[in-house]
């Protein structure tokens, strides 16, 4: 990639964690849709966006005691894939939480020098009360939030409201729906616009067969959500979704040789 190409990169796609569970576990309600249980698989990401002048992670995946008290397979410490990317866990880099669940924001401490971009409504809901609940509380690591406040605390956190431009070609869109902030990361490549949809699209087959997950903080926000990704997809704004726990999702997408074991994949690789 050309040095002066500033507002394009690749997305590195890291499967760290997988479990088998069943479908009337991840899709809500799923005795409406009047179809039979089976298993289904759930993998687990991290993403990293970069280019020549930058380097920004999308998520910072579980910890290992995060994983481990819900019965997750962890498969590569999302430390050791970023690490093997060269990254500088160190370094002022930006981290961008698409959410706050346990599965995407453990880890904070292993980067005491990043700025979190982070939707102000989900670090208003998480870092508040109502986190405390019962339905809420499980989804989220108490040390992962003490990160996040820690990071808060020493003005490390960029919170924003709607969307925001972080760097040219990457834009952090907040669709909410499965948390009170969720959000979507907008890409450009040299593959064309890639979404990075995390949560908001689970698996594939939820934006295909409007099928919600199960764990929703607000179902119109969600299928809302559902019905702005499709018009993106159908505009031309996104050319590749990337879903957030679709065990499919490295099958779509070229792989990459630098995280072996075939848990890596590749959109719109950089020149060497």
């Amino acid at each position: 990639m050309d040095d002066n190409d500033d507002d394009r990169y690749e997305v590195v796609i890291v499967r760290y964690g997988t479990r088998q569970t069943s479908r009337s576990d991840v899709f809500l309600n799923y005795g409406v849709y009047g179809l039979d249980d089976a298993p289904i698989d759930m993998d687990y990401f991290v993403w990293i966006v970069r280019n020549s002048r930058r380097t920004i992670l999308v998520d910072t995946g579980y910890s290992v005691e995060g994983g481990t008290s819900r019965g997750r397979t962890l498969l590569m410490e999302p430390t050791t894939a970023w690490r093997m990317l060269d990254i500088d866990l160190d370094a002022e880099i930006v981290v961008v939480l698409t959410h706050a669940h346990y599965d995407h924001a453990g880890n904070l401490s292993a980067l005491p020098a990043a700025e979190v971009v982070v939707a102000q409504s989900e670090i208003d809901f998480w870092l508040g009360r109502l986190s405390q609940r019962a339905q809420f509380r499980h989804s989220a690591d108490e040390a992962d939030l003490a990160a996040l406040a820690l990071a808060r605390a020493e003005g490390r956190v960029t919170a924003f409201r709607g969307r925001i431009s972080i760097a040219p070609g990457i834009e952090v869109i907040e669709v909410g729906g499965h948390t009170p902030g969720q959000a979507v990361v907008l890409v450009q490549t040299a593959a064309g616009p890639v979404l990075l949809a995390s949560d908001a699209v689970h698996y594939y087959e939820e934006l295909d067969d409007d099928m919600p997950f199960t764990y929703v903080a607000d179902l119109p926000r969600m299928y809302e959500a559902f019905d702005q990704i499709t018009r993106m997809s159908e505009a031309g704004d996104v050319t590749h979704l990337v879903a957030g726990h679709d065990p499919s999702t490295l099958q779509r997408f070229p792989p990459y040789e630098a995280i072996p074991g075939g848990l890596s994949a590749i959109i719109g690789r950089n020149s060497p």
